[in-house]
């Protein structure tokens, strides 16, 4: 059984909503914002200055305050540890 990832991002009016996550690169990361038939799918990527990443929702920015150089990280973190299973 796997677990859905879910990270936190601001709106546009600060607050901050639970999206979950459908594919994440240190380039972009693919998401899925609400639940059921009003889901909205839509792709962070890295804002100009790489700060944080940044998308559109339906006209509405949303931000994940986390830099590309945190998501390799945790992407190599993330391979290393599958890596190092032994074969079955």
């Amino acid at each position: 059984m796997t677990t859905t990832e879910k990270i936190k991002v601001q709106t546009e009016a600060g607050q901050m909503m639970e999206v979950a996550v459908l594919s994440k690169r240190a380039n972009a990361i693919e998401v899925l914002v609400g639940e059921g038939t009003h889901s909205v799918k839509c792709e962070l990527t890295p804002s100009r200055n790489g700060a944080a990443y940044v998308g559109n929702v339906m006209g509405r920015e949303i931000i994940y305050q986390k830099k590309p150089e945190e998501i390799q990280a945790e992407l190599d973190a993330q391979h290393s540890i599958r890596g190092s299973r032994p074969n079955r």
